[in-house]
């Protein structure tokens, strides 16, 4: 009788503590960041439609530039904490800055600009339910923006 009770119990809980893992276990599915990198970590408010958002993961630092458009390469990798299933991203590899070469006009004065990493993998799908884990190269900052789908659809044509 006892165990038929702990499976009942077990089956209707077990779902409150998954969606509850983050508040329970805090950064404890995620691996700690291995040397020369950090751990950053943001959440996203909770939302009614969270299928019509993405966030967009932006990385960079902040640079004293020129006139010329500035940027660093790099792709997000997506990976699976072990044993937990929940996602987060890494950032191996940086390459840059790079820069076009235009001539900038001789008084112009270089200013600070937040300088982003371009490449693949970081547009991801909303969850509020869980942080969004990034380990980056030190010296590298995490940013993001949430991006919004339209209500208006387009329709493709028969050619």
């Amino acid at each position: 009788m006892l165990r038929k009770i702990l499976i009942v119990l077990l089956a209707v809980f077990f779902p409150l503590i998954m969606i509850n893992a983050e508040d329970q276990y805090g950064m404890k599915p995620y691996p700690a960041a291995d040397e020369g990198f950090t751990r950053q970590v943001f959440r996203v408010p909770a939302l009614e439609n969270e299928a019509d958002r993405l966030v967009e993961i932006v990385v960079g630092k902040t640079l004293l530039v020129d006139c010329n458009p500035t940027r660093f390469m790099g792709s997000l990798e997506s990976k699976v904490a072990e044993g937990w299933g929940f996602p987060y991203y890494v950032l191996k590899e940086v390459s840059g800055p790079a820069s076009t070469l235009m001539a900038c006009s001789p008084d112009a004065v270089k200013t600070e600009e937040f300088v982003w990493v371009r490449g693949d993998g970081f547009m991801q799908r909303y969850n509020s339910k869980l942080p969004v884990v990034t380990y980056v190269p030190e010296g590298f900052e995490v940013r993001y923006r949430i991006w919004t789908a339209g209500s208006e659809l387009g329709k493709a044509a028969v050619e």
